[in-house]
């Protein structure tokens, strides 16, 4: 198992530590709920130098990238940042990304930890361009300090002017006195803030110099727990829970990334599922009746016949009551439809609602 360069700072700070994506990582400090109310409403701070980083670079960079992902990156600027994902040839979804224009010619991928190898080896696949390609992944951190208070409680530690950043931004700049630190005002909580990417070998000076400077503003070091209610809570998606190589991008709704303006990987066979409909589609849901949908539950309709399953669900801490995702049949899946997840044998009841869950 691997560690970041901040586990052991971890251990120290009482973290509980558990295997992910072959990363050992702090699943919660406090808890889960103290530390998801820290997120919502002032700042905390999580290490997730396992996600991946691969740097392409060349005068046909554009054009890999193009070719690989669905969304239109000609309409990135330098600076801007775009989600996206990886299309495979059967419908599926290797794997969904950021996008980051560093230059004209170069451009940072940020790749989900678990799918490091696969989505470099599909890449490569097609790198027909002569595109250099470069994996940082092992020697770059990341840390995401995110809610309403983050941009305050950073701004003494560089001259970026963090609360005019734009939502999917970045600008590189002196951090903690560190240069070329990578700032980009982006996050997986929908509670606002920033991610920091930096060398392995700053981490622990950066991660003292935010906790210091946070103090007064009450940071606390979060956990992958409170990342996962918090990121469900908004309705986004998780690789291997929500999407997968067998989910449609149209079935999981990210349609809106998803731009036919060109080709890519399997844009013929997706514009024609977009013609024809699916048949199937990745909804929010809120439980009327008490129960928790976990993952693989499934979801049935009155009259007990299977119409999907559940692909998350949990106990959502701001709202106090149950929500998840899941795919059902398309006919279930409009706005206010009630439907059963099958929890031990039981039919708890559920509705569906739009995400994010919460507003």
């Amino acid at each position: 198992m691997k560690n970041t360069a901040l586990t052991d700072i971890h251990i120290k700070a009482g973290a509980k530590m558990v295997p992910f994506a072959g990363f050992n990582m702090p699943v919660q400090y406090a808890g889960i709920n103290a530390e998801h109310e820290t997120v919502r409403k002032g700042v905390g701070v999580f290490d997730i130098s396992h996600m991946g980083e691969f740097i392409l670079k060349g005068e046909l960079a554009l054009d890999l990238i193009q070719q690989v992902t669905s969304n239109d990156a000609s309409k990135l600027y330098d600076g801007k940042v775009q989600y996206s994902f990886l299309p495979n040839k059967d419908g599926g979804i290797v794997d969904d990304l950021v996008v980051y224009r560093i230059d004209e010619k170069t451009y940072m991928l940020v790749v989900n930890a678990s799918n490091i190898e696969k989505d470099w080896d599909w890449i490569s696949s097609f790198n027909t361009f002569g595109v250099e390609m470069k994996n940082i992944s092992d020697r770059t951190s990341l840390l995401a300090v995110q809610g309403p208070k983050a941009a305050e409680a950073l701004q003494g530690l560089t001259d970026i002017d963090l609360a005019s950043m734009e939502y999917y931004t970045f600008k590189k700049g002196k951090f903690a006195g560190i240069d070329n630190v990578l700032v980009s005002a982006t996050g997986y909580t929908g509670a606002g803030g920033f991610e920091i990417y930096f060398e392995n070998t700053n981490a622990e000076h950066i991660w003292n110099a935010i906790f210091k400077a946070g103090e007064p503003f009450g940071i606390k070091p979060i956990g992958l727990g409170a990342r996962d209610t918090l990121r469900l809570e908004m309705g986004f998606c998780l690789y291997g829970n929500d999407i997968d190589d067998s989910t449609s991008p149209l079935e999981a709704g990210l349609g809106w990334v998803t731009k036919f303006n060109k080709e890519f990987t399997n844009s013929a066979a997706l514009a024609q599922q977009k013609q024809e409909g699916v048949k199937r589609k990745l909804v929010g849901f809120e439980m009327i009746d008490r129960g928790i949908p976990r993952h693989d539950y499934e979801i049935v309709d009155a009259d007990g016949n299977n119409i999907g399953k559940v692909t998350s669900g949990t106990q959502s801490p701001s709202l106090q009551k149950a929500i998840g995702m899941g795919y059902v049949k398309t006919e279930f899946a409009k706005e206010g439809t009630e439907i059963f997840i099958n929890i031990r044998d039981n039919k708890i009841k559920a509705k569906i609602v739009k995400p994010p869950f919460n507003k």
